[in-house]
């Protein structure tokens, strides 16, 4: 089971130029499954953003035929696993493939739709517009989870499948489909969030990007501005989100030494430091030196992030543990 979750998780996080080949054919299998005629035509757009603007041109293209695609496919088959394994097993298989990828790959089309939408709405107020045509879409390798779910139990997900493992979202309509690459670049933290210092996070061949710093939507120009970060720099900055990124990309132990701070508290513990921030919560952090030497002699200093009510550096280093600084008094050290 693990080595099919790891397998569609594979296909959710494909980088590099699509097999339009099986692609095409996975499209055609969708469209014969549900009782359509294939289409006449098949269009190849370089990004999700490229094909909403091809969408938007297309003539003669008839409706959209997402619901006989791949809503009512997708729901008979639900239905079906439902009945055959109850509602404890459907909600074990679930639990066991697709819900191990749902998070991090909805996340992500969300993030893309959004990306979209900012791209083709900026300053003409048709957001809602773009929306439209992105509901129509079939998500390709974003529809990894539930794909997951169903994979080797029947054959009525197999022209889906075989999409989704060669190319990015497409969109079916009675007589054509448009249908994307998928990405050039992916960079995801630990998280699975969209995170990226040194660049766009996510890029399609066309140049449609998004810039993320650990999950936060970025400007591209406030990432080329990070590695040239002065202390005076990151106090300026009005944006609070913006300014803690700053702060995790400067370091704040780094901060702290150049900026001039002073501790406010210090016992035998450690030492608390305190970072006022203008519209924003105070950062506090204990410094703390590791009472065991490191091989050469010296001792190790560590920076933990405590919450900004600490008001000693024992609260600090104690909420570390999951205690109140009364009930803090270890034995040993190390």
């Amino acid at each position: 089971m693990s080595s099919d979750v790891n397998a569609w998780r594979n296909v959710a996080a494909a980088t590099g130029r699509a097999d339009r080949a099986a692609a095409e054919a996975g499209v055609r299998r969708a469209y014969r499954t549900a009782g359509l005629t294939e289409p006449d035509r098949i269009i190849w757009a370089a990004s999700p953003r490229a094909a909403v603007e091809t969408v938007e041109k297309l003539t003669d293209a008839g409706r959209s035929v997402r619901e006989e695609v791949r809503t009512r496919p997708w729901a008979a088959e639900r239905r079906r696993m439902y009945d055959e394994l109850g509602p404890s097993g459907w909600a074990a298989l679930w639990s066991a493939t697709g819900a191990q990828l749902w998070e991090t790959t909805a996340a992500l089309a969300e993030r893309i739709r959004t990306g979209v939408a900012a791209d083709l709405a900026s300053g003409t107020g048709e957001e809602g517009a773009v929306r439209l045509v992105l509901l129509d879409a079939v998500l390709g390798q974003h529809d990894a989870a539930w794909l997951a779910a169903f994979d080797g139990r029947g054959d009525r997900l197999a022209g889906l499948a075989e999409v989704a493992r060669n190319a990015g979202w497409w969109w079916p309509y009675e007589h054509a489909v448009v249908i994307t690459e998928r990405p050039d670049v992916l960079h995801r933290d630990e998280a699975g969030r969209l995170d990226h210092g040194e660049g766009p996070a996510l890029a399609y061949g066309d140049g449609f990007s998004l810039y993320a710093w650990r999950g936060m939507p970025v400007p591209a120009a406030f990432l080329a501005e990070l590695p040239s970060l002065t202390p005076e720099r990151v106090r300026a900055e009005e944006n609070a989100e913006l300014r803690r990124v700053m702060l995790e990309y400067y370091g704040y132990d780094r901060y702290l030494t150049e900026s001039g701070a002073r501790p406010v508290h210090r016992d035998e513990t450690g030492v608390l430091w305190r970072i006022a921030l203008d519209g924003d919560e105070d950062v506090a952090m204990v410094e703390v030196v590791n009472s065991t030497p490191e091989p050469d002699g010296t001792y190790r200093t560590y920076w933990l992030r405590v919450p900004p009510a600490t008001r000693t550096a024992k609260d600090g280093v104690a909420w570390t543990f999951g205690l109140e600084g009364a009930a803090y008094a270890p034995l040993r050290q190390t």
